[in-house]
């Protein structure tokens, strides 16, 4: 089955109070999708549905609506803006075919504005700039445009100019190909040859060609609250935007962006479907990429299939390529698994892992076998913020406190439980100093002892790597049940201690088993006292995450920030400094980064910007 209607995913991404959400409302209203305009204010719009959402009027949960217009379904991913949210912004990055970048016309570039440019340019994302709210008071265009080519990209090329600006007529006027455009579009080699062969240029085909490379970003002018220039956008999308036949042609391949649980705690996979077809009732062979590289196969079978087709309330279907669908029955399904037989699982994340860690209590100590298992559920369906356990304590890992109040709300409403958080930390981590190795044999004498013989040597591996288990035994040595638990303990004991251990390389060099007494649970408790003694034979030593900044700010105020930040244990660079700013580069501790954004404002008169991200784990 083909069908002649053309599909296209878009992720709606921005800073925060860009305005992403109302325009993803607006845009639902001027499709016909809607009767009703929302608004974040009013807390009714069809894309932030969680109670915390409503009230603080920010995005946490990537929403999906679809758009069916004329021959093409425009399927919006309404993506969080704040960065305590960024892993939702990661997994939504990996299913889209292009970018709706929101900038506010009134506060410009924000620095999270620039992280979510520097990765969609990265990954060679297609991304159309939609400057927002050009009807209010404070609105730029050209300085505006000045700053997206200088902070954000050379290649965003205006499209639009506006008349009646920073008033309630303001509106965008659609520029005519220019010597600007014309510029821009030199890089294109048959744009180039038609100058050259004296033949008229096809603007619109060469910048449909840069579009779609990631070489060129469009910037269009509108308000969503107005409502101007909303329609012009969706052309624009679907002109400029590289579209894809929907078809159920090929093998099935897809990817899971996202879990939720249904209100009978059922699990609900969101798919993106790149190749084939899902169907209710068929079996799916789905495959997924472990930390140490390795790709595990599975399988279900899905009991029901619902395709985003117009509107926020997806319809039984059968899910073909370019679509996005909630799918029930893979119990087994995790974030970032691929389905299909290609077994090609995505690539690792764009985005660093948080590192902050808070342990949680529950108010009522009654409660505390309920909330590990509500923790362990949202880790779940959130696979960066893992929890760990460590005597008694359970601790969850974040991104920023505006999280953890997500987290707390998230257990009083869904769970019914009240929940005590202790002030956040940053997450230390610890690496081997050097390769160790320990042999766990059974000794009668001692009055506990398994049944169990468990050799392991460890040894550092390259930053980054994560954990690699590797046997030097013969597969056959043990049975099966048993290999299966020295892997999971070797897991579980180097995520649960104080502070993890990360990037090694962890061997199982003997083994035995004493038929019939030897069982899983004595391998268990042998590979937990083998690992901790070569653990300390090896040696560990500390680490903390360090990120890398940028700082903007007046020329001025250069030394009161080299001061500060050298005040904080960065390693700032060689400042670039002009007529009238600086800029500040260079690796800063990240338990020193939330301090250094409070500063700003005051060293900078208010006119600083600094963004930072992940960069290394680095001797503490």
């Amino acid at each position: 089955m083909t069908s002649h209607l053309k599909t296209l995913t878009l992720g709606i991404l921005a800073h925060v109070d860009a305005g992403k959400t109302s325009l993803t409302e607006r845009l639902l209203f001027e499709t016909g999708v809607i009767g009703h305009l929302g608004s974040v204010d009013s807390g009714d719009t069809q894309t932030d549905s969680l109670a915390l959402e409503r009230r603080r009027g920010i995005t946490i949960k990537s929403a999906v609506v679809a758009v069916t217009t004329g021959e093409h379904r425009l399927t919006l991913v309404d993506t969080p803006g704040h960065s305590d949210f960024i892993a939702e912004v990661e997994r939504a990055l990996g299913v889209l075919d292009g970018a709706v970048l929101v900038v506010s016309a009134v506060d410009g570039v924000q620095a999270q504005t620039r992280v979510l440019m520097r990765t969609l340019t990265r990954l060679g994302i297609p991304v159309l700039v939609f400057v927002n709210k050009i009807d209010r008071p404070g609105a730029q265009e050209t300085t505006l445009l000045e700053a997206l080519r200088t902070r954000l990209s050379p290649r965003c090329v205006a499209l639009d100019t506006v008349t009646g600006l920073g008033t309630p007529q303001a509106k965008p006027v659609p520029l005519p190909p220019g010597e600007e455009l014309a510029e821009a579009l030199a890089d294109d080699d048959e744009f180039l040859a038609s100058y050259v062969e004296g033949r008229e240029p096809d603007h619109h085909a060469a910048l449909v060609r840069q579009v779609a490379r990631g070489a060129m970003h469009p910037v269009v002018f509108g308000s969503a609250i107005t409502g101007s220039g909303v329609a012009a956008l969706v052309d624009r999308v679907r002109a400029l935007f590289p579209a894809r036949e929907r078809t159920d042609a090929g093998d099935l391949g897809a990817t899971v962006f996202k879990i939720e649980r249904g209100r009978a705690g059922e699990k609900i996979a969101y798919v993106r479907v790149h190749t084939g077809s899902l169907s209710p009732r068929q079996p799916v062979p789905f495959h997924r990429r472990e930390t140490d590289g390795t790709v595990t196969e599975l399988t279900g079978r899905a009991s029901a299939v619902r395709v985003y087709e117009h509107g926020a309330t997806p319809v039984d279907a059968t899910a073909c390529a370019g679509d996005v669908a909630r799918v029930w029955g893979l119990k087994d399904v995790r974030i970032g698994d691929h389905l299909g037989l290609g077994g090609a699982a995505v690539a690792p994340g764009f985005f660093a892992p948080p590192s902050l860690e808070t342990v949680v209590r529950p108010a009522d100590p009654d409660d505390a076998v309920a909330l590990y298992a509500a923790l362990d559920r949202l880790s779940e369906q959130d696979p960066l913020i893992s929890i760990r356990r460590h005597d008694r304590e359970v601790s969850v890992r974040l991104y920023g406190e505006v999280q953890k109040e997500v987290i707390r709300s998230t257990l009083a409403d869904d769970f019914g439980l009240a929940a005590e958080f202790e002030e956040s930390r940053i997450l230390l981590v610890e690496r081997l100093v050097k390769t160790g190795h320990a042999i766990g044999l059974r000794v009668p004498e001692e009055r506990v002892f398994f049944f169990a013989t468990v050799g392991l040597r460890v040894e550092p591996g390259p930053p980054a790597s994560g954990v690699a288990y590797r046997l030097e035994v013969e597969l056959g040595s043990l049975p099966l049940a048993f290999h299966k638990a020295v892997e999971e303990t070797v897991r579980e004991q180097l995520r649960h201690r104080p502070r993890p251990v990360i990037d090694c390389v962890v061997t199982l060099t003997d083994a035995a088993f004493f038929p019939p007494l030897s069982t899983a649970s004595d391998f268990r408790g042998m590979t937990a006292l083998a690992l901790d003694d070569a653990l300390r034979d090896a040696g560990t030593r500390v680490h903390e995450p360090v990120h890398s900044f940028e700082v903007e700010a007046p020329a001025a105020a250069v030394s009161g920030v080299l001061r500060k930040l050298v005040e904080l244990r960065a390693v700032p660079s060689e400042p670039a400094v002009t007529a009238t700013a600086c800029t500040v580069t260079g690796l800063i501790p990240a338990a020193s980064v939330h301090e250094f954004e409070q500063a700003l404002p005051a060293l900078s008169q208010g006119e600083g910007v600094f963004f930072s991200e992940f960069a290394e784990y680095r001797p503490r």
